[in-house]
């Protein structure tokens, strides 16, 4: 496993996305499963694990905890907090809470989840609006300073937001949707990410699945499935899209890669400061996605790639308007 900087860790080039082993995507495997893959992962060199406390509710943290204990001293953790579960009268409610008394107390219950006395690198899941940034970022300085937290770092944030965020705390990394259909961060964002020295990572890297080149028909998604909330997985605009694959899949077969290396590789080239997160519940695509550091793009492959599947070719809004409103980031 090749490896690359994020803060001052030396991680795997590969990081794992924890999220849909307990949240999101369909029915979650069973928690021996999502241990089972996590310890695959880290046979294969993996030493990078994000979580966060919304995910599951705080399920996957106790899950990824459990499967790491052991292995605590050779990984980098990462998790976030600033958007949870609350429990209502009529279930548990996801909310985004920006407020620094709120984010010590995330940052508190998700060290008990984890298992462990400091969080390496803890991101601020949302930038809550009715907060200002340099209030939340102050409340997580005060984390490292205490020495819960060892990094902090931003998801979904503007680069205007990022500036703001550095100005009170050096920012580690920040996380935001990026791959082939989802280009927003070439706006601002990765640009102000190497002046300020903060690590891109790139969470849905092969495009929420469009870009492994195995999802045809969207009404198999099952109801609680994230995906059906989505604009580009709507029948009718998947179905739209669907035609970009068979020119992205003839590029797979001249490089020798499958469909999902070709979308890593795609992001491994495009930045040595970039650090791509897919997430899995499959051993098989686990590591299918581990052996795209060996996977070489030309300077053409790439201009092709970026040429075929881009913020004019593909159809539909990443977000429906209510989760479009909760993030920063800039759009076309």
């Amino acid at each position: 496993m090749k490896h690359r900087q994020l803060g001052p860790f030396q991680v795997s080039a590969i990081g794992l996305g924890c999220m849909n082993l307990s949240h999101a995507y369909g029915a979650p495997p069973a928690p021996e499963v999502g241990v089972a893959l996590i310890h695959r992962a880290l046979d294969l060199g993996v030493t990078m694990f994000d979580t966060a406390a919304l995910y599951g509710f705080g399920t996957n943290e106790l899950l990824v905890g459990k499967a790491l204990k052991s292995h605590r001293h050779q990984i980098t953790l990462c998790s976030k907090g600033g958007m949870t579960g609350v429990t209502f009268p009529d279930g548990v409610k996801r909310v985004i809470n920006g407020r620094p008394e709120a984010i010590r107390q995330n940052c508190e219950d998700s060290l008990a989840r984890l298992g462990t006395d400091v969080i390496d690198l803890y991101y601020l899941h949302r930038w809550d609006k009715q907060v200002p940034i340099e209030d939340s970022v102050g409340a997580l300085s005060d984390l490292v300073r205490t020495g819960k937290v060892r990094e902090i770092g931003l998801s979904e944030v503007s680069a205007t937001t990022l500036r703001k965020a550095h100005a009170v705390h050096p920012i580690a990394a920040v996380q935001t949707e990026y791959s082939l259909w989802t280009r927003n961060p070439e706006i601002a964002v990765l640009k102000a990410c190497e002046e300020l020295g903060a690590t891109f990572v790139a969470f849905s890297p092969v495009a929420r699945g469009f870009l492994c080149g195995e999802l045809w028909d969207v009404s198999t998604l099952t109801a609680n499935d994230i995906r059906r909330a989505m604009p580009r997985f709507g029948a009718d605009t998947y179905a739209a899209n669907l035609p970009l694959l068979d020119a992205y899949q003839a590029i797979a077969r001249e490089v020798g890669c499958t469909p999902a290396q070709l979308a890593l590789a795609w992001l491994l080239h495009k930045s040595s400061t970039l650090i791509p997160i897919p997430g899995t519940q499959n051993t098989h695509h686990l590591e299918d996605n581990i052996a795209v550091t060996d996977v070489v793009l030309s300077a053409d492959q790439m201009q092709r790639l970026e040429a075929l599947i881009n913020q004019q070719t593909v159809k539909g809004a990443r977000y429906n308007a209510l989760n479009a409103s909760e993030v920063d980031t800039e759009d076309f």
